[in-house]
């Protein structure tokens, strides 16, 4: 991945803000973390992985950047209050969570067990919960911050074979939308972004598990009116407009980054 130089103060749209991305060892995560950094935040990048969170901090450090890493597991509370400790303890405040964390995987309800549904919900919402809670009390107190989750499109379309991954994006959305009004008078926005196919490690995971990997990227990219499919930058674009003060007044929404997949 290509990182580009940090730009000069003036241009920055996070200059001196401190912002946690969780699942920031690969993907979407990382493509944020890099752009933040740029942008002048301070980035602790979270993930499970420790050589994967070690490559995004040395991309940003490379680049100019600052960074340092937390090993979490996001569906264990006391890895949260770590990983929310870790950024207090290194820089001080928490201005920006990024829940981004989550697992995609593709099975049939009758070959979906008790532990796969668990695995999802765990993951996919449980984890944006835990962020959200933890993080939340230290943002009341220095008086504002900015929390953005990654639901997905599928949070409001049916996906054939995903139903225990659309029903924890679902949450993801509905949570989104009633923590927002929570939390909007001590001047917190909450908002959750609704990505398409996005062409990360975990998607082509997808597609090699199925055995056809050609046939399902082609089956994917003729749902994008746009006429391509996603790259994990155009998902950080928009978590740093959601990030800036670029969105001051938007809180509570959904903001879907799809190639007009749900416009059909």
């Amino acid at each position: 991945m290509r990182v580009h130089p940090i730009k000069g103060d003036d241009e920055m749209k996070l200059k001196n803000k401190v912002a946690l991305i969780t699942g920031a060892g690969s993907g979407i995560g990382r493509a944020t973390a890099i752009l933040f950094a740029k942008e002048g935040a301070k980035v602790v990048v979270a993930d499970i992985v420790k050589e994967a969170a070690e490559e995004t901090v040395k991309l940003i450090k490379e680049a100019g950047g600052d960074a340092i890493f937390a090993i979490a597991d996001v569906t264990k509370a006391s890895d949260v209050q770590k990983m929310i400790e870790t950024a207090m303890n290194y820089y001080g405040r928490l201005d920006i969570l990024f829940n981004n964390a989550g697992v995609n995987i593709m099975a049939p309800i009758f070959e979906t067990s008790e532990e796969l549904w668990d695995k999802i919900i765990n993951i996919n919402l449980k984890g944006v919960f835990l962020g959200c809670k933890y993080a939340a009390p230290v943002m009341i107190k220095q008086g504002g911050g900015v929390i953005i989750n990654t639901a997905s499109t599928f949070a409001f379309v049916g996906a054939l074979n995903f139903s225990a991954y659309c029903a924890s994006k679902g949450g993801v959305a509905a949570f989104t939308r009633a923590l927002a009004l929570e939390l909007a008078p001590y001047k917190i926005r909450v908002n959750c972004i609704c990505p398409g196919t996005i062409e990360t490690p975990l998607v082509k995971q997808i597609w090699e598990k199925s055995g056809k990997p050609e046939e399902m990227r082609e089956s994917r990219l003729k749902l994008h009116p746009i006429g391509r499919l996603g790259k994990p930058e155009d998902v950080a674009n928009a978590a740093l407009f959601l990030a800036s003060d670029d969105s001051s007044f938007i809180t509570g929404t959904a903001l879907f980054v799809d190639g007009g997949y749900t416009a059909q």
